[in-house]
């Protein structure tokens, strides 16, 4: 895993005016703790919240800041945290950052939580004091074994040093937080989800309305952050509103820096901290260094597996929100993935589909019974043995599970992969339709699930 910095051949250094989320990163990849972390101004932002900033004023300087939702959905996150309960008698909230980065493709939390564990408690704790919670839970991919080891210490680190645990900072205020590795389910990345299997329950997303903010963790007001969102917090503490919108390139509706990535058979895969508003074509040319020798670029994704495909003509679209969206998908988590020309698309959309029929948690039928056919169908095509009728089959599977039609966004994110695919590369599924298979209707194949 490699981190380069703003400029292309690493010529530039990450400084604190630009890198807010990576200026203290050390060269020698090793952990940030909490003597170096303060040395490199660790804390100071914390300090100023408490001191100088009443709790409403955090929230309305995040909500000016333009903060999103890094974890994917892109939500504001100043928006968010004023869907918590004004209401002072409420004396038990929770504040949870969701650490269960199962996106295929994606790691940008495991570097910040490995390298910078005491930037993401900072975050918290702003978070915490903004939303008066006492008691935080960072919700951990179990897997990531080295980021529970190094947040855990930081944790120790923290409480020691008195920015953890009772009247922190001499402010009356308490806040304690705790490291809760999961079971590995990648809908846990749901945030109610998430919630049902912190509290010891089966993952499954829960209904909204109530949102978390009214009844969440143990029946009790709730906010859930993703790992990058939080880290944001302390560098817009510190350093301002102008100073923080002035960091995106002009034409993006997105505030701030970003960890964008790319991998692939690229020259340099590799992790970046870059503005809001760079190009696909900066990111794959300049930081990855265009596709290795011998390789083409077929298409690519922006922003994980559960993002669409686009083609080499879309690197030119802007890297926020808006400016995928105009290509047809997606930022999704920011860090994309190059298909080279050796690569079947049908074989690539069958082992996503595997993975997201897996994930499921089962709860809804679309979800529960689509996914798997979807896989059973193209694993057929895959071999061959495809039948007239199933490519069409496919498509409507894409819109029976799109977005509203399941009970959270799991399937619509397992799905949009596969419509784009057929979009753009449908005659490699035609290729493996038999060409002598007659006309079946969709519904008269017979679908066994987990087949």
């Amino acid at each position: 895993m490699t981190l380069t910095s703003f400029g292309p051949a690493n010529r530039i250094k990450r400084s604190a005016e630009t890198h807010p989320l990576t200026w203290r990163l050390r060269d020698d990849g090793e952990a940030v703790w909490l003597d170096e972390y303060q040395a490199k101004n660790g804390y100071a932002a914390a300090r100023k919240a408490f001191a100088d900033m009443a709790q409403d004023d955090i929230v309305q300087t995040v909500k000016d800041a333009g903060l999103k939702g890094r974890g994917g959905a892109g939500f504001p996150t100043g928006v968010k945290w004023g869907l918590m309960p004004k209401d002072e008698s409420i004396n038990i909230r929770y504040l949870l950052c969701n650490a269960d980065e199962m996106e295929p493709n994606t790691w940008k939390d495991r570097m910040l939580m490995e390298q910078l564990p005491h930037l993401l408690i900072e975050g918290m704790l702003i978070s915490a004091r903004a939303l008066k919670t006492y008691r935080g839970y960072i919700f951990l991919r179990g897997e990531y074994t080295t980021a529970a080891k190094h947040l855990n210490r930081a944790v120790e680190e923290a409480k020691a040093a008195g920015l953890l645990g009772k009247n922190i900072l001499g402010s009356g205020f308490d806040f304690e937080l705790f490291v809760h590795t999961g079971a590995g389910r990648y809908i846990c990345g749901e945030e109610t989800a998430l919630i049902n299997s912190l509290e010891g329950r089966r993952a499954n997303p829960r209904s909204k309305p109530p949102f978390p903010a009214a009844v969440g963790v143990w029946g009790k007001p709730t906010c859930v952050n993703n790992v990058e969102t939080l880290c944001n917090v302390p560098a817009i503490i510190a350093d301002g509103v102008d100073w923080y919108k002035s960091l995106a390139r002009e034409g993006s509706e997105d505030m701030g820096t970003k960890l964008m990535g790319f991998s692939g058979k690229v020259k340099n895969p590799g992790l970046w901290e870059l503005p809001f508003g760079v190009t696909g074509r900066e990111l794959f040319e300049d930081y990855a260094g265009g596709m290795r020798d011998g390789y083409k670029l077929k298409c690519w994704q922006p922003g994980g597996a559960g993002t669409g495909f686009l083609l080499p003509e879309h690197l030119d679209a802007q890297m926020y929100a808006g400016g995928i969206a105009k290509v047809g998908t997606r930022m999704g988590t920011g860090l994309a993935m190059a298909v080279d020309d050796s690569v079947n698309m049908v074989s690539l959309l069958r082992n996503m589909e595997e993975f997201f029929s897996r994930e499921s948690c089962g709860f809804c039928t679309p979800c529960r019974d689509g996914l798997p056919w979807s896989v059973k169908l193209l694993r057929a095509i895959e071999n061959g043995e495809g039948q007239a009728g199933d490519i069409e089959t496919l498509l409507g599977l894409v819109g029976f599970l799109g977005p509203g039609k399941t009970f959270c966004a799991h399937a619509p994110g397992a799905v949009e992969p596969l419509g784009s695919a057929i979009k753009y590369f449908r005659h490699e599924f035609e290729a493996g339709i038999a060409p002598t298979s007659a006309v079946v209707p969709p519904l008269a194949r017979p679908i066994v699930v987990g087949a």
